[in-house]
């Protein structure tokens, strides 16, 4: 039984890229914990809610999806419940056809999925892509422990992200 996984994913590039977190744990442990209090307590601009396959049919695990940047327009709001929450319920999906996810698992497990999507993101399609893949990368890396203190060591001699490049 997973007690849990802690992973990460980032795709794409400009305001339609995708940084995921995710936690994937049981639902009996710290993560089915933190899970049911990130669901109780919504803030101005942060409202989780669980993800979507189709309405009326939530993903499962259950997931919960929880926005790293408020929402500040109608358009980001859209994009938001919208194709970025689509991408995230496929990235799910993708995971327990993929193993990444033991199916036999999910009625013991939860999933909290922290999303980055740029305010001033613009295509629901590439949005949705990004996400998707994003969201299998996260599980994936949570599942196999990545990245290791050997990759972080080499990481770091030369750190950069999509807003700094160390000179």
């Amino acid at each position: 039984m997973i007690e849990i996984q802690i992973g990460e994913g980032f795709v794409g590039s400009g305001p339609n890229a995708a940084h995921t977190n995710t936690i994937l744990g049981a639902r009996s442990g710290p993560a089915g914990v933190a899970w049911a209090t990130a669901l109780a307590t919504p803030r101005a601009g942060h409202v989780p809610f669980m993800v979507v396959a189709q309405p009326g049919i939530a993903v499962t695990p259950p997931t919960l999806f929880v926005n790293k940047a408020a929402v500040e327009s109608d358009q980001h709001g859209l994009l938001t419940w919208g194709a970025a929450q689509a991408g995230v319920a496929a990235g799910v999906g993708d995971a327990l056809r993929n193993g990444v996810i033991d199916v036999a698992q999910t009625d013991h497990l939860i999933i909290v999925a922290a999303v980055w999507l740029n305010p001033t993101a613009n295509d629901e399609e590439e949005v949705f892509r990004n996400q998707r893949q994003a969201m299998i990368d996260a599980l994936t890396n949570g599942k196999n422990g990545k990245p290791t203190a050997a990759d972080v060591m080499k990481a770091t001699e030369n750190v950069s992200n999509p807003f700094f490049r160390q000179n």
